[in-house]
């Protein structure tokens, strides 16, 4: 191993530091012993008065004495300093010093006893006492430990901001309904009072993210005209045991001295959770006192009498506490789903009404092109139209904005600086092609709206959208195989004409596969396997967590086999259907497809005089 070297001594380092060091030393022995010896007040007096005093400095705090003395040769006169006794009386000191013929230099001013009282001592402790306090109410409103206990409930108040109304709601009529009769006790509870009606103490929203929970809540006490309190579960939850317990007490006090008026809990589901089970012996025991001293609250009030409604809003109600939900407690739920397809439109109008529209806008296409969106989503959509019309220079916001805004969202931007080489290019319009002609060709298929070949930041190359014409709740055998065609269309297509298959279709393929299984496991829709299900989802309610069949299995191997086979059934005659409907159409296929290299977007008129013409 090699010897490292010999490391350098600082000498310039420690030559500076010496020379500081002596310097530092130097000058406190010039100060020590130039300084002016200290003796007391009386000592001082003494000396004067033994004439040894030959000049005085006098000032507020000290007197400096010049003796008499002679010093020794090369030193300055001895000198010798005092504190000033500031009660004495100054001119009895000056006396002495003028009939001693002592020279006098500086200046006395007599201040009042009660001048250096209040700035000495009141004025310092005063100030002090203010910076205390200020800190304090800082440390107080930003949750600091001196407000642990304390609720950090916001106050919406009709007289403090502009109140929502059940006309800024859309979409939600049937919960809105149902929550009428809450608007009406709050406004007129003798009415119920009188013919001893109890209205629900708690009201639980239900229903998937972004439909408007919050919001209804909030129009609940608009149209009430009540102060509305409002926090979410998980401002309850600290890492010191009894702070959220606290909270809610603090919450349920102000609502009291502030009835009537609503209490609104967002995410019920941070502290609702069940006790029950494996949940109990790793759970928070913060957040079980928090949801016990809520149980407790809710008891002990008596809401025709207090007023005091109490809503809370959660997409998770299947995990909530039995106690929680029970009568008496949160004993009205009502449902807050997505809307329909006239619930859309309603929403769009009224996230559009601060908007400058084109004459003309049909929202009801553009409602029937966003199945499954809820308010939030449509918001964001209405207001990305906006952001587009602006970015083109527009002064008004078209049609055009709007279907553009629906792909960004759905599909993302377009790459149109994406470069793909022309045999590539010719797939995928063949591959959209077979789609869009299959489902012109299905019976039970929805309406190709459009058809693009323009690639997408989502990693598409190309998009068949289809409008459905109305809102579906339920799908027949028969439509769920229209489906599966479709989505083989562009695998059947390139294999038709290119002569070759490609990575393009694993999408269709992925979607295709889990529709038939669906309908065997899920739907009972095999002859073989009969009426049954098969699998069990632990999903969410409202939540789409991602995990769709398989999370747990419940059925033998022989009938795992048995699934297999329906499935590859199902796909393989689906998939020779799709290609008996495209060979028999081929001319329009190729139609299709030379079109859509030109001009890269169809529209639904064109695309279908080209799917019906004659060749």
């Amino acid at each position: 191993m090699p010897e490292s070297p010999p490391r350098k001594v600082p000498w310039p380092t420690i030559l500076f530091l010496a020379g500081f060091m002596a310097l530092t030393l130097l000058q406190t022995y010039v100060t020590n012993k130039t300084a002016p010896k200290k003796l007391t007040y009386s000592e001082v007096i003494e000396l004067i008065e033994q004439n040894k005093v030959a000049e005085v400095e006098v000032d507020e705090d000290e007197v400096i004495a010049t003796l008499t003395e002679k010093p020794e040769k090369d030193q300055p006169p001895k000198r010798v300093v005092a504190t000033r006794i500031p009660g004495l009386d100054p001119q009895k000191l000056i006396t002495l010093i003028e009939s001693h013929n002592v020279k006098l230099r500086g200046r006395i001013e007599r201040t009042p006893w009660w001048e250096s009282f209040l700035f000495g001592w009141i004025l310092p402790i005063a100030l002090m006492f203010a910076l205390w306090s200020y800190m304090a109410r800082r440390m107080n409103k930003r949750g600091g430990p001196l407000s642990f206990g304390r609720s950090r409930v916001k106050v919406y108040d009709r007289t403090e901001s502009t109140p929502i109304t059940f006309a800024d709601v859309a979409g939600v009529d049937e919960p809105m309904a149902e929550l009428i009769e809450v608007v009406d006790f709050l406004k007129n509870p003798e009415k119920y009072q009188a013919l001893g009606a109890r209205i629900p103490k708690g009201v639980l929203l239900l229903g998937p993210p972004g439909t408007g929970k919050t919001l209804l809540a909030k129009a609940v006490a608009g149209e009430a005209e009540v102060p509305f309190f409002s926090m979410s579960g998980s401002e309850f939850v600290e890492m010191f045991v009894g702070v959220g317990a606290s909270r809610i007490r603090d919450m349920f006090e102000q609502a009291k001295q502030r009835a009537p008026c609503i209490v609104f809990i967002d995410e019920l589901d941070a502290i609702g959770k069940s006790r029950g089970g494996m949940a109990a012996m790793a759970g928070n025991d913060e957040r079980e006192q928090t949801l016990n001293q809520l149980l407790v609250e809710m008891d002990g009030f008596d809401v025709s009498k207090g007023g005091v409604v109490i809503m809370a809003a959660t997409n998770r109600p299947e995990v909530l506490d039995p106690a929680l939900v029970r009568a008496g407690r949160f004993d009205r739920q009502v449902l807050v789903d997505r809307p329909d397809v006239r619930g859309r439109i309603e929403i769009l109008r009224v996230h559009s009404r601060k908007m400058k529209l084109e004459v003309g806008i049909d929202l009801e296409v553009i409602a029937q092109r966003t199945p499954g969106m809820v308010g939030a989503d449509l918001a964001n959509l209405v207001n990305e139209a906006a952001l587009n019309a602006a970015r083109r220079g527009g002064k008004m916001v078209e049609q055009r904005d709007l279907e553009e805004a629906i792909d960004r969202i759905q599909l993302g931007l377009k790459k149109k600086n994406r470069v793909m080489r022309d045999e590539e290019k010719r797939r995928v319009a063949y591959h959209e092609s077979g789609h869009a002609l299959v489902a012109l060709n299905m019976k039970h298929a929805d309406p190709v709206h459009r058809v693009t070949i323009i690639p997408r930041s989502i990693g598409a190359l190309g998009v068949t959208l289809q409008l459905p014409t109305e809102e579906r709740y339920l799908m027949t055998k028969d439509e769920l195989f229209d489906r599966i065609c479709v989505m083989l269309g562009g695998r059947v297509a390139e294999e038709i004409v290119v002569g070759d298959i490609s990575t393009g279709a694993s999408n269709d393929l992925e979607r295709s596969t889990e529709t038939a299984r669906q309908m065997i496991c899920k739907y009972g829709m095999s002859d073989k396997l009969g009426p049954l299900t098969y699998g069990k989802s632990n999903n969410s309610r409202f939540l789409d967590m991602g995990g769709g069949f398989g999370e747990e299995r419940n059925f033998s191997e022989e009938i795992a086999r048995t699934i297999d086979a329906e499935v590859r059934s199902i796909i393989d005659t689906q998939y020779a259907r799709t290609r008996a409907v495209l060979e028999g159409k081929r001319a329009q296929l190729q139609a299709i497809a030379e079109r859509l290299l030109v001009v890269e977007t169809l529209e639904r008129p064109e695309l279908e005089r080209l799917a019906n013409a004659t060749y």
